[in-house]
């Protein structure tokens, strides 16, 4: 299962405080958000530099970075489970300590629910429903603190489409929380493609082939490294499958 492709992620080309400016080193991780895919080994040296800076000066700015480059790290980097869930273990608990400094920030929830997610995922879906009201809770708060937000829709489409349906999944719910977030946010391919597979599942195959199609013709996405290695790799492989079409991306 995959409950945050991405994710989402990814990944995600998000603005985390004002107070970044008073940190070089987030700011380089957050502009580096967006163009892993360059360098990706550079994704080590910042998790490394950012453990570290958030040991000796745990300001908002410094957890954010973390939580989101050790969100990265465990999606790209990370080569087994055990390695994957310690760096969402320590996003989330960046973002954790985050919230207690700035609570009304919608992006330090959005990381730590993100981070809770994926670390859950990867432990396995009957091993982490416990973990499901916590991630839920956080998308609540999330769309009170900013329903403007792009990334929550994208975080609480996947949920819905993801649970099953007997512990609160609900694919109506998961096509309306897509489309609100890509009427909010049309580049964000992660989205895009969560909607191509929840259409899929509803047995709107020509529509979900609309969708991914349009991933793959996306000359300005959202985050310029997730198109790269995740959404346009996953969406020509859902294409494959939905029989025929483009199975690799067009002229850019």
């Amino acid at each position: 299962m995959r409950l945050f492709v991405l994710a989402l992620l990814l990944l995600l080309s998000l603005s985390t405080t004002s107070a970044a400016a008073q940190s070089p080193l987030a700011a380089e991780a957050r502009a580096f958000a967006s163009r892993y895919h360059e360098d990706p080994a550079r994704i080590d040296r910042l998790r490394a530099a950012l453990t570290e800076a958030v040991g000796a000066d745990p300001h908002v700015a410094n957890l954010l970075a973390l939580a989101e480059i050790s969100f990265i790290w465990g999606d790209i980097r990370a080569t087994t489970d055990d390695e994957k869930l310690a760096a969402y273990d320590q996003g989330r608990e960046a973002a954790r300590r985050a919230i207690e400094r700035a609570p009304q920030d919608v992006v330090a929830h959005f990381w730590y629910a993100t981070n809770t997610g994926r670390w859950g995922q990867t432990k396995g879906v009957t091993r982490s429903l416990f973990l499901l009201p916590t991630v839920k809770r956080e998308i609540d708060t999330m769309l009170a603190l900013d329903a403007r937000f792009a990334p929550i829709y994208a975080l609480a489409g996947h949920v819905y489409y993801e649970v099953p349906g007997l512990l609160g999944g609900d694919l109506d719910r998961a096509e309306q929380m897509f489309r609100t977030g890509l009427r909010l946010e049309p580049t964000f391919t992660n989205m895009r493609v969560g909607l191509a597979k929840t259409l899929a599942k509803r047995g709107r195959v020509a529509e979900a082939r609309q969708e991914l199609a349009a991933v793959l013709a996306e000359r300005t996405p959202h985050n310029p490294a997730t198109w790269t290695l995740k959404d346009a790799p996953e969406a020509r492989a859902l294409l494959a499958t939905l029989g025929g079409g483009p199975t690799r991306d067009p002229p850019r």
